[in-house]
């Protein structure tokens, strides 16, 4: 819900406020005074103005001066021994009192000490008679605030206890707890008030309110009073002659305030401000906020008490959000387990994921899923179409590294998100494999808000009247109402925790998948390797007993044909005819074997060459045959040329075989491409084949047709597919009986060696 800044103010405006230095204001509140120490020479190199009058001397006998000369020496110690031990929850260290310079009835002052930049940073703050006479320390205030805190059931009964408690500790007219959210925009959350100034509760206020540094200095230094917003700034002096650098008062109590925040009290009608930080895990969860009508001191007492309740309510904020974090990753947790036993029964992601479905979905408390792998997209319940969700997997992988991205306003963060905000302006996104672009995404729908902002939001800042003229803070803070859109309702840190165990079961299931599918092809290698050497060593032995077979029938035809009667010589004709086809089907496996065992020699191969080649080769004589040729444009690929020109002649030789009887032979090559292949097409108006039969075409000794019609061992085919298995591809066919066939072939542009058949 961060607003965006209008004509009044630019987003230089805005940028200008971030960037102002306030924890070097140059100056502190007038309610006391302060000293800066070198560390290393002893001696105060910095002061505020009014300490001439705070020590009955001159400024300048002040700078340059020891702590010793200025407040004795055993005070001196203390505070040099105290500026060692910032607690960071309140800022400085508190010593002791100190009695003034002056004698008696001079001002008494609390001494508060810390270190900062190689400076001891001294503060005296005045205290009130009754102050002064009364215990600096808060335990009197705090044993009743703490026995009651825990007897409080839920979030929302203690932070209206705060905000009561924190209110009749201080006196203020109003105190309100602020929360952030993740933005730093800022919502009243609970509010304790009298009648003399308006109520703010349910109110949002934008993060320009407060800005970066001022966030900052809240986490640093946890307490910050403005006991009178019209005040006059007392400033910082330094020894003359000195280049002294601004001194850091990050953690200093008395440290003046941007003249733009005492700009926006007086505009919020407020004469003094208390601010308490509330810190969850270290970083800002929110303030405990009071404001008075008139200006108003808190004692000290009474302060130290709501920084001690403060961080008693931080811890008991934080224990509460744990527990309830706890009871939701419980129930969450609970559908988690039979999701991730579903999905283990299945090896394909797609489909396991299709087998848990609706608990997907509650998993997360999402209205609808996506997984999107390799290009291939399965949707559950709301969720954009299966282009906007590609669009989308593809911003995911450009973002880098992060493997689970979580998001209220996906359109904020992609903008063409917007065309599909009603059903998806949250997004909840999982890698599983950026290899495979694998992604788990779940979806919820845009929550439509009206928001009411504590005065425009859009008009937080404007700019001053001439270019010098700093910025000025809004003066109304009516409130004023906002419609908006494009938000889902946030992913809880239980949801997304759950989210990231689901993407680590998940992954752990895929691999187990993939190193079963290793082990398998690791097998399936090895078994084909041992088929191929049996194979290679059979037909290499059967070649011998072929070939004397074949030669002594010939002897034997050429001897002694002439004392063979007719039948005699038609037996022996059928010795010869078997032996040659015996002896080609074994120089066909011993090929066959060959493409296994050979290395391939990677290549670029330009196919429109190899083609015209084996064209020629086949020799077709124009009286015997009509062949028309009808081969466009193919492409260069990467691959083993030789290999390549076999599986192109295999299949240019097939296709002149089975058009023979057609009077006139039509045989087309063509090629397509896709993202990632080259594909390649034969084909033929030849008699065409049963397509109920298509897997057997490219198996070993494979024949849909008789031998007396077309000639061939049925090994061809099988050759084409090998090749094309080494080279990463696939192989496929098309055709119908008598209507001519389609073989095709596709080649991956960029060589495939993880391929098991590739070596």
């Amino acid at each position: 819900m961060r607003p965006g800044a209008d004509s009044h103010a630019s987003p230089e405006d805005f940028s200008a406020c971030d960037r102002e230095p306030i924890h070097l204001a140059g100056s502190i509140q007038p309610q006391g005074f302060l000293l800066a120490v070198d560390e290393a020479g002893g001696r105060v190199v910095q002061a505020s103005e009014n300490c001439g009058a705070v020590f009955s001397r001159e400024l300048r006998g002040v700078l340059g001066a020891t702590l010793d000369e200025l407040i004795g020496g055993d005070l001196a110690g203390r505070v040099r021994l105290a500026s060692e031990e910032v607690r960071f929850e309140r800022g400085a260290t508190l010593v002791d009192r100190w009695a003034g310079a002056g004698g008696a009835g001079a001002p008494i002052y609390a001494v508060l000490a810390h270190r900062r930049g190689g400076r001891i940073i001294v503060e005296g703050e005045e205290l009130s008679q009754a102050e002064a006479d009364a215990p600096l320390d808060a335990h009197g205030h705090l044993e009743a605030l703490l026995g009651q805190m825990e007897t409080l059931g839920d979030v929302e009964a203690l932070l209206g206890f705060a905000a009561r408690e924190v209110r009749a500790l201080t006196g203020f007219d109003r105190a309100r707890v602020y929360r952030f959210d993740a933005d730093w925009n800022g919502r009243v959350v609970a509010e304790d008030l009298n009648d003399r100034l308006p109520s703010y509760l349910g109110l949002h206020f934008p993060a320009s309110d407060i800005p970066r540094q001022a966030r900052a200095l809240y986490e640093l230094n946890r307490l910050r009073l403005i006991a009178d917003a019209a005040y006059e700034p007392v400033p910082l002096r330094a020894l003359a002659g000195r280049d002294e650098p601004p001194l850091d008062l990050s953690l200093a109590t008395l440290r003046s305030v941007s003249p733009v925040h005492r700009e926006y009290m007086r505009n919020m009608g407020t004469g003094a401000s208390f601010s308490i930080s509330l810190m969850r895990e270290g970083r800002l969860w929110g303030l405990v906020s009071c404001h008075n009508a008139e200006p108003r001191r808190v004692p000290f007492a009474a302060r130290w008490a709501c920084a001690l309740f403060a961080q008693a309510l931080s811890l008991q904020l934080a224990a509460r959000e744990q527990a309830e974090g706890l009871a939701q990753r419980t129930r969450l947790q609970a559908i988690l387990t039979p999701v991730v036993a579903g999905l283990a029964r299945h090896e394909r992601l797609l489909e396991g994921i299709d087998s848990v479905r609706e608990d997907l979905l509650r998993l997360v408390g999402a209205e609808g899923a996506a997984v999107v792998e390799d290009g291939r997209v399965a949707g559950y319940g709301r969720r954009p179409a299966a282009p906007q969700l590609l669009a989308l997997v593809e911003w995911l992988d450009a973002r880098g590294e992060e493997d689970v991205v979580a998001s209220d306003s996906l359109a904020r963060d992609f903008p063409a998100a917007g065309a599909h905000a009603v059903e998806a302006s949250g997004l909840l996104a999982l890698s599983i494999s950026r290899l495979r672009r694998s992604w788990v995404l779940w979806f919820r729908p845009e929550l439509v808000q009206t928001v009411t902002w504590g005065g425009d939001p859009t008009k937080s800042v404007a700019p001053g009247t001439t270019p010098t003229e700093r910025l000025h803070p809004r003066k109304s803070f009516e409130s004023w109402r906002e419609l908006v859109r494009g938000r889902s309702r946030p992913w809880s840190a239980a949801e997304i925790e759950t989210a990231r165990e689901f993407r680590v079961a998940v992954v752990d299931i895929v691999l187990r998948g993939a190193e079963r599918l290793a082990r398998l092809s690791e097998e399936l290698t090895r078994t084909n390797r041992e088929l191929e050497n049996f194979s290679y060593t059979v037909s290499h032995d059967l070649r011998a007993p072929f070939r004397h077979i074949r030669g002594y029938a010939e002897l034997l035809k050429a001897d002694k044909g002439h004392l063979l009667d007719a039948e005699g010589l038609e037996f022996l004709g059928h010795v010869l005819d078997g032996s040659r086809y015996a002896g080609q089907l074994v120089d066909n496996i011993l090929g066959f074997s060959r493409m296994g065992r050979v290395e391939m020699v990677i290549s670029e191969v330009a196919l429109d060459g190899l083609a015209a080649e084996v064209i020629r080769l086949l020799k077709i004589e124009p009286e015997t045959r009509r062949v028309e040729w009808r081969v466009e444009p193919l492409p260069s690929v990467h691959g083993d040329q030789s290999m390549l020109r076999r599986a192109l002649q295999n299949l240019l030789e097939n296709a002149v075989k089975f058009t023979r009887p057609r009077e006139l032979a039509i045989i087309g090559l063509r090629s397509e491409e896709t993202a990632a292949e080259h594909v390649v097409h034969v084909s033929d108006n030849g008699v065409g084949f049963d397509p109920r039969y298509t897997e057997k075409l490219f198996g070993m000794f494979q024949r849909l047709h008789d031998w007396d019609e077309f000639e061939g061992a049925g090994i061809g085919l099988a050759s084409v597919r090998r090749v094309i298995m080494r080279h990463g591809g696939r192989v496929w066919a098309e055709g119908r009986p008598g209507a001519g066939a389609t073989f095709s072939f596709s080649l991956p542009k960029t060589p495939s060696p993880s391929n098991p058949l590739y070596a």
